[in-house]
């Protein structure tokens, strides 16, 4: 596959700069690039790559970033090149097919153009809309609802009675539906709370790998449209999430925690259950919400607050460092000026 620079610049929305007839044949990265092809610079600290690259041309967001190499200048350099990869690598459209190891209940509802790979598993009443593709080895339980143009990779569990919108992805190894943590101590152990509830996702919402969603105990665990999910990613029952929300490796929210829109949360973040928070949040690694926040801010922390007062925080915790030293120097001093008396 093969396009010049002014093809892929019409492509991306963006202009050439320099030789609008170069040839590219592929993407590599900015320190590890390859002639011929095409890379980008979205962090200015690869700046020092610019350059030495071998590749041909360069994506930037200012054409004073290409220090005279060929490029093409974009209003977003990520946006750009994820728009690249989509020229040289268009998604592969498979001729649709159930195959014949698929075990598929009699009252099983399917729409048109499916895939269902080897050795999947879908029960009795669930419904699986057109176009999807239910990768090798699926479960999909009873009375469930799978929505149009879904793909479900490998492994994928999807309990009973679980509701799957339009254009989900679920990569593999991810468990929904399977029980929330919910128990009652008694004498001399815990009483299991039956958990009755469903998940429901919502549309346009891609789950990563070796992710577990909790059905709700009475009700629905809810993931609201567009959000992304990343792998290892854990949320309880009876949670609900916004949309457009961004939830990264490790996240963790506890039992009927509720998360507004347009959220972020880095990764190794943990809230408590019950507590809500607000809108275009965006909470930092490693932080933990124990309580709940208005939204529109950053946040940082163990507990987690307004980011600024969590720098304010660190650097008085390093004052009293430097204090302490000074005073150990002062002590020495005076023990040194006694000495001599």
């Amino acid at each position: 596959m093969e396009f010049t620079l002014r093809e892929i610049a019409h492509h991306i929305n963006g202009e050439v700069v320099g030789d609008h007839s170069c040839k590219i044949v592929g993407v590599s990265e900015i320190q590890n690039s390859e002639p011929q092809t095409i890379t980008f610079l979205g962090n200015p600290s690869y700046s020092k790559f610019v350059l030495n690259t071998k590749a041909d041309a360069i994506i930037v967001n200012a054409a004073g970033d290409l220090k005279g190499r060929n490029g093409i200048v974009v209003a977003n350099a990520h946006l750009g090149i994820a728009q690249t990869l989509e020229l040289f690598y268009p998604a592969v459209s498979n001729q649709p097919f159930i195959d014949p190891t698929a075990i598929i209940d009699d009252d099983v509802h399917l729409g048109s153009n499916l895939t269902i790979g080897p050795g999947c598993v879908i029960q009795k009443g669930t419904t699986i809309k057109d176009g999807c593709v239910i990768g090798p080895k699926t479960v999909i339980g009873s009375n469930s609802q799978i929505g149009e143009n879904c793909i479900l990779h490998a492994n994928v569990t999807i309990y009973n009675n679980i509701k799957v919108g339009d254009r989900v992805v679920i990569h593999s190894g991810t468990v929904i539906g399977c029980d929330g943590y919910g128990y009652v101590p008694i004498k001399n152990g815990h009483q299991k709370i039956p958990q009755t509830g469903n998940v429901i996702i919502h549309d346009d919402v891609e789950i990563g790998s070796n992710c577990a969603i909790d059905r709700a105990t009475i009700g629905s665990t809810s993931i609201g449209e567009m959000t992304k999910i990343d792998n290892l990613v854990h949320i309880a029952h009876n949670v609900k999430i916004g949309r457009g929300c961004l939830l990264t490796a490790a996240f963790a929210v506890a039992g009927s925690a509720e998360i507004g829109d347009f959220c972020t949360f880095a990764g190794q973040v943990g809230i408590a259950p019950h507590v809500k928070v607000g809108n275009k949040s965006t909470v930092a690694a490693k932080s933990g919400v124990t309580k709940s926040l208005e939204g529109g801010k950053v946040y940082a922390g163990m507990p987690a607050r307004d980011i600024r007062k969590h720098n304010k925080s660190i650097a008085s915790i390093n004052l009293v460092e430097k204090l302490y030293k000074k005073v150990d120097i002062l002590v020495q001093n005076a023990k040194t000026d006694l000495e001599k008396k």
